[in-house]
């Protein structure tokens, strides 16, 4: 399913609380999900000083970082982004899995919406498309599923 096509969220309330987790692994193409999510939620009336953003070493490292953003800072929702670009070995089979694998367990332990904004590519070009605001823009996408999720 697409979510760009829902475009808007239209909230009624604007004083959420969004964390935003990127990795600093594939920082360039990860940087273009971070500036997209972040536009969308400020067109969604979030007010800017409620988004808080984390940086961290690689996808692996997501679970634990939000569990503890979720203890420690209390957001309404929290949008996970990075890149993980398929290589030669099984590395990115395993960041791919056990990185959602964990995100869904802490979401659901934590009582807190984890919107999965990994890119799992298996060529840099597929990424591009999937980060680029004229492409895929799944950065929007993540910020938009995090946004219906404090709306259930």
């Amino acid at each position: 399913m697409e979510i760009n096509k829902f475009n808007k969220v239209k909230l009624k309330e604007s004083g959420l609380k969004i964390a935003i987790v990127l990795p600093h692994f594939n920082s360039k193409l990860g940087n273009k999900l971070l500036k997209n999510a972040k536009k969308e939620l400020i067109s969604n009336n979030i007010d800017k000083n409620n988004i808080q953003i984390f940086f961290i070493a690689g996808a692996l490292e997501l679970p634990y970082a939000c569990k503890k953003i979720i203890q420690r800072h209390k957001p309404d929702a929290i949008i996970a982004l990075g890149v993980v670009i398929k290589g030669e070995t099984l590395h990115f089979d395993l960041v791919s899995k056990y990185s959602h694998y964990g995100l869904m367990k802490v979401q659901l332990e934590m009582d807190t919406p984890i919107s999965f904004g990994i890119i799992c590519a298996n060529t840099i070009d597929q990424a591009k498309k999937r980060v680029s605001k004229n492409g895929l823009n799944k950065g929007k996408e993540a910020a938009i599923a995090a946004l219906m999720q404090t709306k259930i």
